[in-house]
């Protein structure tokens, strides 16, 4: 059994289903099997439409309604649970952040492959993904290695923004960069099929479809998780069993969904389904592949907005062709008559948007619940991602001005602010941030980004004001503060950090954000136990809580007590073998130590995994030239001199290239 996702892949896209990108794979594969053109996801985000995948259920149903502060609950249920309960072999290997493993979707995987590495740094806009190759290379050695009956689910996040297509497909398709993306996950997907089309020996069912879609511009949306348009909520699914077998292809056009793939695939292998499941099985008494009546009911939602702006909550439901959306100003769309939802009929046919009200309050839809913080490192990774977590209230009533659609123009400013940043154009960033807050002032995602911008441009003093106003004018959430308190540190306000941090760090059950910021400023007003008791807090909570262990191997290091961070920095590795920090600071302990070739050493690996990390850069740099290894020094010193930010690092870079230019 090989279940295959492609994130963010819209339907429109395969060559199979009408598009325009080459995906010879794909549609081979379609050509054996059966391919669904009226499939849908249930949510527009990934982690609660890939637990919709794996339990059957709807994101009420399972509780997981955003990429952030949700986990799949321990005994759900799942298909990888339900196989290996059963003897099956079970194998996961995916591409990105948003299905790691720590939200809960690896329950029933003996294998849960993640490792997609880090972003450069915890507060920046980049992130870290595993190319379609890489994931597809690491499938294959595990399918090649089973001998009994397997079950590999392999994730592909190449689609997602940001679009960097490798080359020749970035080439095929020029200012089309996601066309690109489509065109080489196919490619990549090649020799995963191949492998299992030669195991004729053991029969395999392969399923492939998307998580949600992508928008490109569809209704003003640039990438996806604001609405719920066919853009994002249509997916492709194909069904293909590779027995050897010669079959025609069968195109079914009947509504199908996302929650009918768990109760199918289950059919298909002759196992049985739980009871309470939202979906059925798509297979008729013969065994033949079908669709749902057209009666069938289809839950969606869209809450990231609301959970993290403040906005409306999206939800709403497909029966048939027809489609309606619970919004302050409703939607009711034919698709039938009307596929590119042009035209808005909530108005005009009051009977048919009462009936599917009707149905919408019959599937049990739930409010969002309440959600876990996730640690610093996790809400970083998110953000890169353009996943924000935030802790808007809810509203006792939404209004016009609460819709998205109201507000879609907000949406493209900070996706498109952040593009402009990613391509070295931090002022038409600042602009579109500032553009934000003019028409919504209470937008906290713009005063953090704006805040991060000018933080790294070196304008540290507008940074903090920045904050400061956000927190005037209501905008304020945890992490916000969180950020200022760091800010304020490094700013040379440790004081004022405590100040502002201590009430919130010291609640009952404290943000661990603040706890990270305060302990951090304690460390720098030379209060050791004060610092390590803030760090010791979050491990309570989060014991493999990178950032925290880190802080804790720093504070003692500044202290002087280099047993007791060299214990920590190993500690952190023993979670996070490719933490550059930890490497950072076990070469300042060696060469406090009186061991230079260590400290060599561990500094050479902390750049290496981090070509950012500036302070193990001019460490090795520096060492490598007082040891009169000139030659070897040089490179990182250049490098230093070059790449370090002058805001941060202004004096050192003097030094070293006063250095550089009398040797």
């Amino acid at each position: 059994m090989l279940l295959v996702t492609i994130d963010t892949l819209r339907a429109d896209a395969l060559g199979s289903y009408g598009g325009r990108v080459a995906t010879p794979n794909l549609d081979r594969l379609a050509a054996g099997g059966a391919r669904f053109t009226f499939a849908h996801a249930h949510a527009v985000t990934t982690l609660p439409s890939h637990a919709s995948l794996f339990t059957g259920l709807y994101p009420h149903q399972h509780g997981v309604r955003d990429n952030s502060g949700y986990r799949l609950g321990i005994g759900t249920p799942t298909l990888a649970a339900l196989l290996e309960a059963t003897g099956w072999s079970t194998g996961a290997f995916v591409g990105a952040f948003p299905v790691d493993s720590r939200f809960g979707l690896d329950t029933g995987f003996e294998i849960y492959d993640d490792d997609f590495g880090l972003s450069a740094a915890p507060t920046d806009f980049s992130f870290a993904e595993r190319r379609a190759d890489a994931v597809v290379t690491a499938a294959r050695a595990w399918i090649g290695a089973q001998r009994g009956r397997w079950f590999a689910w392999v994730h592909l996040f190449d689609p997602h923004a940001a679009y960097d297509p490798p080359e020749p497909f970035a080439s095929r398709y020029p200012g089309e960069p996601y066309l690109g993306e489509v065109a080489y996950t196919d490619s990549a997907l090649a020799p995963l099929l191949d492998d299992v089309r030669r195991m004729t020996d053991r029969p395999t069912l392969v399923v492939v479809t998307s998580d949600h879609g992508e928008a490109l511009g569809d209704h003003g949306e640039l990438t996806h998780g604001l609405f719920a348009y066919e853009a994002t909520l249509h997916v492709p699914l194909i069904v293909t069993p590779l027995d050897g077998q010669p079959r025609r292809p069968a195109t079914i056009g009947a509504p199908v969904r996302h929650v009918d793939v768990l109760p199918t695939i289950l059919d298909a292998l002759g196992q049985p389904a739980p009871d309470g499941l939202a979906g059925r099985t798509l297979l008729d008494w013969e065994g033949n592949l079908t669709g749902n009546e057209d009666t069938e009911a289809s839950y969606f939602e869209a809450l990231s907005a609301s959970l993290n702006r403040g906005w409306a909550p999206l939800t709403g439901v497909l029966v048939g062709r027809e489609k309606y959306v619970d919004l302050p100003i409703p939607e009711l769309y034919d698709l039938a008559r009307d596929a590119a939802e042009r035209h808005n009929r909530a108005d005009v046919d009051a009977t048919r948007r009462r009936v599917l009200e009707t149905r919408l309050a019959g599937l049990g839809r739930t409010a969002a619940g309440e959600r876990r913080r996730e640690s610093p490192e996790a809400e970083a990774r998110l953000r890169a991602l353009g996943y924000v977590a935030g802790t808007a209230a809810v509203k006792e009533r939404y209004t016009e001005a609460d819709d998205p659609k109201r507000l879609v123009e907000i949406d493209r400013a900070i996706h498109q602010a952040i593009d402009h940043f990613q391509r070295g154009r931090p002022a038409e960033a600042m602009a579109l941030y500032r553009s934000v807050l003019e028409r919504r002032g209470h937008t906290g995602i713009a005063y953090r980004h704006l805040a991060y911008v000018q933080w790294t441009l070196g304008e540290r003093r507008e940074a903090v004001a920045t904050l400061e106003a956000a927190m005037r004018t209501g905008a304020s959430t945890l992490t916000l503060r969180a950020q200022l308190g760091n800010y304020l540190v490094e700013a040379g306000q440790p004081d004022v950090a405590v100040e502002l941090l201590e009430p919130v760090a010291n609640d009952a059950d404290p943000d661990l954000d603040a706890l990270n910021a305060l302990g951090i400023a304690e460390a720098r007003l030379g209060r050791t136990q004060k610092a390590l008791g803030a760090f010791e807090r979050i491990l309570a909570v989060d014991p493999t809580n990178v950032m925290a262990l880190e802080n804790v191997g720093a504070v003692h290091l500044q202290a002087g007590d280099l047993g007791a961070a060299r214990i920590a920095f190993e500690r952190v590795l023993a979670v996070n073998p490719r933490s550059s920090a930890a490497y950072t600071g076990l070469g300042a302990v060696a060469a406090k130590a009186g061991r230079p070739e260590e400290a060599i050493a561990h500094w050479t690996r902390a750049v290496e995994l981090d070509a950012a990390n500036f302070d193990a850069l001019f460490n090795l740099g520096t060492e490598l030239a007082n040891a009169g290894r000139l030659t070897e020094a040089r490179p990182y010193l250049e490098r230093f001199v070059r790449t370090a930010p002058p805001a941060a690092y202004g004096d050192d870079i003097r030094k070293l290239r006063a250095l550089l230019e009398k040797r």
